[in-house]
């Protein structure tokens, strides 16, 4: 009968538009939750055969949550430097375990809000370990970085920072063109060993001639001139008589013109750069894999305003400006992310090392995946599998460093739909107590 028919799609959607309702309460409730994806409501018919084409049998109606996964939620900024946003496609993955093993599920999320642990790991409020490939020495990922085994932890623990020896020395200065014959002007350049050690290097430039310069130096630490890397080389430290470094002359304009080695102690590259080895404990038993260090002089390119000229100044007209590569030992602290996901540990000397990159997992569905727990996700039949891709590349986002992504819920869209299910459901009721009404009709009739 239609009236027993009307009662059962009445109470169908009754059942539909609860289960709307719930799904708009979750979306309240998240309105807050970094990088929550909203969840909607679908209905669908629900439609009974009828036995001919003269009577028509009611079905009713059914609803299935939808939510969307792929929707750009609203970047805001953060303070803290390991809150990272996905601008665009892809998911940070995750773990359930610092150390995952079998049977530990890999799961994906937008809610890029991690801080470190007690032990170092970045972790997600929820518990879940963000996962990123670990980078080399000389910053080159890992093979196989499509498989999420090659995947680990993200630690920031134990990072140790390290000294750097001085390599090479820009030196960019004007010696006066008004300087008589044998004035000098001096410089010290400080030097860092392998150790981080420091001592200075002291440069002293004679005018021998016209537009031509003698440039010696003198270590007066325990640091020695050493004609070249290997143990047992001839060392010259200095500290009385200054060795004899190069010769400079320059072209009437002002330019550089020409860099001569002056001495067994130095030479001039390919790049027209001044070279010399310093043997930092004066002890010629020891080479370059100990304390010696070969140190690149950059006094400018020849013919070029630039580096190392002559021109007349006001007042001596020698200004000096000078910088080098060393750093003494730097403590950890703290890390940076970029926009291509790399994880940089930075030390307070000014060192930085890149230690993790964050890859970008996209699947062929994204709406398609499964929430579980912790605002994440697991990948089912209709996502496809995960494809791990760097940041910006074929397809997969950007990652915004410094920033949150937002809840995609939308206040007024959910109150003006939880009235619209609201009314609906009054008209649901309806139609059950009308049903109600009609069939007490319907049974008062044999009297």
């Amino acid at each position: 009968m239609s009236i027993y028919g009307a009662m059962f799609s009445g109470v169908s959607g009754l059942a539909a538009q609860s289960q709307a309702l719930g799904m708009i309460s979750d979306n309240i409730a998240n309105v807050n939750t970094v990088g929550y994806k909203g969840t909607v409501a679908r209905f669908h018919t629900l439609v009974t055969q009828a036995a001919n084409e003269t009577h028509y049998s009611p079905g009713g109606v059914r609803s299935t949550p939808f939510q969307k996964i792929d929707r750009q939620g609203l970047l805001q900024g953060s303070a803290s430097a390991t809150d990272v946003a996905i601008i665009g496609n892809g998911f940070f993955v995750v773990n359930e375990e610092a150390s995952p093993g079998f049977g530990d599920n890999y799961l994906f999320t937008r809610a890029g809000n991690f801080n470190k642990d007690e032990s170092g790991n970045l972790v997600s409020p929820s518990g879940y370990y963000l996962q990123g490939w670990r980078l080399d020495a000389t910053g080159n990922l890992p093979p196989n970085t499509n498989l999420l085994t090659s995947l680990e932890t993200v630690n920031i623990a134990n990072l140790t920072g390290s000294a750097r020896a001085t390599s090479l020395i820009d030196f960019d200065a004007n010696l006066p063109a008004a300087t008589a014959v044998g004035d000098t002007h001096s410089s010290a350049v400080p030097l860092f060993d392998k150790q981080g050690l420091t001592q200075n290097l002291e440069v002293v430039w004679e005018k021998t001639g016209t537009n031509t310069w003698s440039l010696t130096g003198v270590l007066p630490g325990t640091g020695s001139f050493a004609d070249d890397d290997t143990v047992g080389s001839a060392l010259d430290n200095g500290q009385v008589t200054p060795v004899a470094l190069a010769t400079v002359t320059f072209n009437a304009d002002g330019t550089l013109q020409s860099i001569t080695a002056a001495s067994a102690f130095t030479q001039v590259n390919a790049d027209n750069q001044l070279e010399f080895h310093v043997d930092y404990d004066g002890n010629a038993a020891t080479n370059s894999t100990q304390d010696r260090q070969l140190v690149t002089l950059d006094l400018g390119v020849p013919n070029i305003a630039g580096g190392l000229t002559q021109y007349n100044g006001e007042d001596d007209g020698y200004t000096p400006l000078i910088d080098q590569n060393g750093l003494q030992y730097g403590a950890f602290v703290g890390v940076t992310i970029s926009d291509q996901g790399i994880v940089t540990a930075v030390f307070d000397n000014g060192q930085q090392r890149d230690i993790f990159k964050l890859p970008l997992a996209t699947f062929r569905n994204p709406n398609g995946l499964e929430a579980v727990n912790g605002n994440a996700y697991l990948p089912t039949n209709r996502s496809g599998d995960a494809l791990l891709l760097e940041a910006n590349t074929a397809g997969a986002g950007e990652i915004a460093p410094n920033s949150l992504e937002s809840s995609t819920v939308d206040l007024a869209e959910e109150f003006s739909n939880m009235i619209i299910t609201q009314r609906a459901y009054s008209a649901n009721a309806k139609i059950i107590t009308t049903a109600d009404e009609m069939l007490a009709e319907l049974l008062q009739i044999r009297r």
